[in-house]
C-alpha cells in the first residue's frame, strides 16, 4: 500500500486513526495493539506471505534481545555469542533475500558457471527492519535497552510510517512515545500539523517528483542501449533525476513524519536540504540522516573510527561507505557509487586536515568560500547519482561521457529556427542541431529551472513547520523562517489548494525510489 494511494488515503487511514483514538480512551494496551495489527495489514497489502517472515524476524530479536539485557555480565562470553548470533541471523536472512542472487550472478560472471536460485522476491522494507532491529541488539548487549514490552517492541518495528522506506528507528527514540498517555489522546494541533506535512510531502511526491522523473528514465534507458548522449542529453537526464530523487524522498519522509505526527508521535528528521551541503561530510548530515547515524554508531566507530590515526580513519571511511553502498543495492553499481562517496570522504577529510596544518580557521568560511562548497559538493553528487541510477557500468560510463561533453553538443533543430543569428554562432562553436525532440528537451530543462531554485532557496519543511517541531532532533538550522507555518485563515487556503492539486494528481500512484532498498 502506498501512502499516495487512494485506498491508504480515504480508507486505512481514517480507520486507523478514528479506531486508535477511539480505544485510547478506554486501553492504551489495546490500542498499542490495534496501531500494531494495522501496521502489518499495511505491510501483508503488498505480499501476505512475508508477513510471517516480518513476525519471525520480530519474534526472534525480541527473545535475543531479552536474553542479552538480563543479568549484569556485559561483556561477558554469553553475550558475545549470543548477540554474534542474533547479528548473524540477521544478516544471514538479509544476505539471503537481497544478495544472494547477486553474489551468485558475480560468481557465475567470473568462473563462468551457471549456479543460480529459484527467483527470490526481495520482502519490502527488509534492510530497515533489518537494521533497526541489529540496533537494538547490540544495545541491549550494552544495557542500554530497557523496555521489553513485546507490544511496544512490535510496534516499533513495524510502526507504518517507517516500515517501508524509514527512517531506521531506534528503540530510546520510540519505545518511551509508544508509553505516554498523550499519545493515546486525540489533539486537533497534532492532526493538523500532521496533515499539513503529510500535504506539502504528497504534493513534493506526486507533482514535482513524478512530474520531473519522464525527463530521467528515457536517458538512462538511452544510455543502456548504448546510444550516444550529447552534452546537454547527458545533463538533462542525470539533473532530471536529481531532483526527482530529491523531492521522492523529501517528500516520503515529510508523509511519514506527517502521519505519524497526527497520531501524536515524533519520528526522527531523515532529510535536511542535503543539496544546501557546503561539503560531501555536510551532504552525509543531511542525507538518509538515520542510516548515516546507524553506520557511523554501528559500523565504523566499532571499526575504530578516527581514533588510530589518519590511514585507519581513510581505510574505516571507504569501508563503511562501501557497505553503505551495497545496503542500497545488490548491484556493482552501487557498490562503486559507495566507494566513490568514500573516496569524497577521504579527499574531504585530506583537505580539512591540511587546512588545519597550514593554521587556517576551518570554522570561518566566506560566503564565497560556502558557495563554492555546495557547488562543488552538489556536482560530486550528481556524478555519483549516475551510477546509483545506472543499470549498468557500461550505462553509467555512457552518461558521463555525455556529460564531460566527449560526444560534442547538441540542441533541437527547432530552437534554431528561433534562436535568430545566434544559430550561426553556436555552430561555429562546434554545436550541432538535431532533428526532433524539441518539446521533450524544452520541457526538461523548464523543469530543472523550476526545480532547482527551490532547493536551494526555499525553506524546507522543517523550517516552515518549525513552531511545531514535528520531528525529533529539531536542528538549529531549521529555525522560524517568514514562511513558518501558523494555524491561519492564509495557510489553511494554501494548504487546501497543496492539498488538492497532491489528490488530483493520484491517477497513477507510483511507488517511492527508496521501497527498492
Amino acid at each position: 500500500m502506498l501512502f499516495n494511494s487512494v485506498e491508504f488515503l480515504f480508507v486505512f487511514l481514517p480507520a486507523l486513526l478514528f479506531v486508535f483514538f477511539l480505544l485510547g480512551r478506554y486501553s492504551h494496551r489495546l490500542a498499542a495493539t490495534w496501531l500494531t495489527a494495522s501496521s502489518l495489514f499495511f505491510y501483508a497489502w503488498w505480499n501476505p506471505a512475508y508477513v510471517g517472515l516480518l513476525l519471525a524476524s520480530i519474534v526472534f530479536n525480541y527473545l535475543v534481545g531479552y536474553g542479552l539485557a538480563r543479568g549484569n555480565d556485559i561483556g561477558s562470553p554469553r553475550r558475545k555469542r549470543l548477540l554474534m548470533l542474533g547479528i548473524v541471523c540477521d544478516l544471514a536472512l538479509l544476505g539471503y533475500f537481497k544478495y544472494a542472487n547477486f553474489f551468485i550472478d558475480s560468481f557465475n560472471a567470473t568462473l563462468g558457471t551457471s549456479w543460480g536460485f529459484a527467483e527470490i522476491i526481495l520482502p519490502l522494507g527488509i534492510s530497515f527492519f533489518t537494521f533497526t532491529q541489529i540496533a537494538f541488539l547490540v544495545d541491549a548487549a550494552r544495557g542500554e535497552a530497557k523496555e521489553f514490552d513485546f507490544i511496544h517492541y512490535s510496534l516499533f518495528v513495524t510502526y507504518f510510517p517507517h516500515l517501508i522506506a524509514g527512517p531506521v528507528l531506534h528503540h530510546k527514540e520510540m519505545m518511551p512515545q509508544f508509553g505516554q498517555a498523550t499519545t493515546y489522546l486525540f489533539s486537533y494541533e497534532f492532526f493538523t500539523v500532521g496533515l499539513t506535512m503529510f500535504a506539502l510531502g504528497l504534493f513534493k511526491k506526486v507533482v514535482l517528483a513524478d512530474g520531473v522523473a519522464p525527463y530521467a528514465a528515457p536517458v538512462f534507458m538511452a544510455a543502456e542501449s548504448g546510444d550516444v548522449l550529447t552534452f546537454f542529453q547527458a545533463w538533462g537526464g542525470a539533473l532530471a533525476y536529481t531532483l526527482q530523487l530529491y523531492f521522492d524522498f523529501s517528500g516520503y519522509s515529510d508523509m511519514a513524519i506527517g502521519l505519524s505526527y497526527m497520531i501524536g508521535v515524533r519520528l526522527p528528521l531523515n532529510f535536511n536540504s542535503p543539496y544546501k551541503a557546503v561539503s560531501i561530510a555536510d551532504f552525509w548530515r543531511r542525507w538518509h540522516m538515520t542510516l548515516s547515524r546507524f553506520l557511523r554508531d554501528y559500523l565504523y566507530v566499532p571499526l575504530g573510527g578516527n581514533r588510530k590515526g589518519p590511514a585507519r580513519r581513510y581505510l574505516n571511511l571507504m569501508a563503511t561507505m562501501l557497505l553503505g553502498g551495497l545496503w542500497h543495492g545488490a548491484g556493482w553499481t552501487f557498490v562503486i557509487w559507495g566507494g566513490l562517496h568514500g573516496l569524497y570522504l577521504v579527499v574531504h577529510q585530506a583537505w580539512q586536515a591540511f587546512r588545519k596544518w597550514l593554521g587556517h580557521d576551518l570554522t570561518n568560511t566566506s560566503a564565497a568560500g560556502r558557495v563554492l562548497g555546495v557547488g562543488l559538493t552538489f556536482l560530486a553528487v550528481v556524478v555519483g547519482w549516475v551510477f546509483f541510477r545506472a543499470q549498468s557500468l557500461d550505462g553509467a560510463l555512457v552518461i558521463l561521457s555525455g556529460m564531460a561533453g566527449l560526444n560534442g553538443v547538441a540542441l533541437p533543430e527547432a530552437l534554431a529556427t528561433r534562436a535568430g543569428q545566434v544559430a550561426p554562432l553556436l555552430g561555429k562553436m562546434g554545436v550541432v542541431f538535431t532533428p526532433g525532440g524539441g518539446r521533450d528537451f524544452v520541457m526538461n530543462y523548464i523543469w530543472v529551472l523550476v526545480l532547482l531554485p527551490v532547493v536551494f532557496l526555499a525553506p524546507n519543511t522543517q523550517q516552515i513547520m518549525g513552531r511545531f517541531k514535528p520531528a525529533l532532533d529539531h536542528r538549529d538550522e531549521n529555525a522560524i523562517t517568514r514562511l513558518a507555518w501558523s494555524a491561519g485563515r492564509g495557510w489553511a487556503v494554501v494548504m487546501a489548494i497543496v492539498l488538492a492539486c497532491g489528490l488530483l494528481s493520484l491517477t497513477r500512484p507510483s511507488e517511492f525510489l527508496y521501497f527498492q532498498f
